[in-house]
Formats: C-alpha cells, structure tokens, sequence
C-alpha cells in the first residue's frame, strides 16, 4: 500500500471516528500533495509525498515558535496538534550521530573539501536524506565536516 493510499484511509477512518481536527489536518495533506501533482502533472510517489508532508512539518513547526512569540498558546497547541498528525506518516528520522556519520561518509564518497564544495554535498544529500534526516541538521553536519 503506497503512502498516499494510507493517508486517504486514515481520512476515511478520521471521518468515520469524528475527529475534526484530525480530519482538518490529514485534508490538508491530501490537498497539498493534491496541489503538486496537478502543478507538475505526475503522480507522486511515497519519496515526492514525504517531500510534502516535510514541508509542511517545517510550516508547523515555524507556525508554532511564531505563535509562542506572540502569546497565542491556543493557536501553537493547534498546530502542535497537526504536526503531530503529520510527523506519523514521516519515515524514522536519523539522529544527529547518524547524520554526522552519513554525511562524513558522502563528503569522502564525493571527494569534497572546503566550504566551496557545500553546494555540491548539499545536492547529494538532499537527494539521499530525503525524509530521513532533518536538512537543516544535515546542513550544519556539512558544514561541520567541509570545515575540517
């Protein structure tokens, strides 16, 4: 069963349970990916879905340190609430031991060296970490690793 399939049966379930907010959430997500495969006319697949829900795991995750800054912790617990909905249908993600590893392992494999080369690093690993690994962690552990 494709990630995307699940999604939409979590939706039926949602809609079967009465949870609204669940529900809110998990149509949102359906619509985004919705959104991309009509902009870009394919159909996605569980990779370009994770992709997706990452960015709007980001979103969440910006929404609620702006609302905390700004005194609305009713409006940070509700997207508290739909991150969390979100981050269940995201893969194990690796630790920062894991990223450090992963990425001293693709600076080698690539031959990079020096801040120069972080543009080509970043490339690869975005295509290999993707919704496995945070990139901003993944961007400091490249950082870390070219400075050496």
């Amino acid at each position: 069963m494709s990630l995307k399939d699940r999604i939409t049966d979590d939706m039926k379930a949602a809609m079967r349970a009465k949870e609204a907010a669940r529900l809110l959430t998990i149509r949102g997500l359906l619509a985004a990916i919705k959104q991309r495969e009509v902009d870009e006319r394919i159909v996605l697949d569980d990779a370009a879905v994770v992709g997706v829900i990452d960015k709007l795991v980001k979103q969440r995750k910006d929404s609620i340190a702006q609302f905390q800054a700004g005194q609305r912790a009713d409006l940070a617990e509700k997207e508290a609430a739909e991150l969390a909905v979100l981050e269940a249908y995201l893969p194990q993600r690796m630790d920062a031991a894991q990223i450090g590893a992963a990425v001293g392992a693709l600076v080698a494999e690539l031959g990079a060296s020096g801040p120069a080369d972080m543009g080509k690093v970043m490339a690869a690993a975005k295509a290999r970490f993707a919704g496995q690994a945070d990139l901003g962690l993944v961007s400091a552990a490249v950082k870390q690793a070219l400075s050496r």
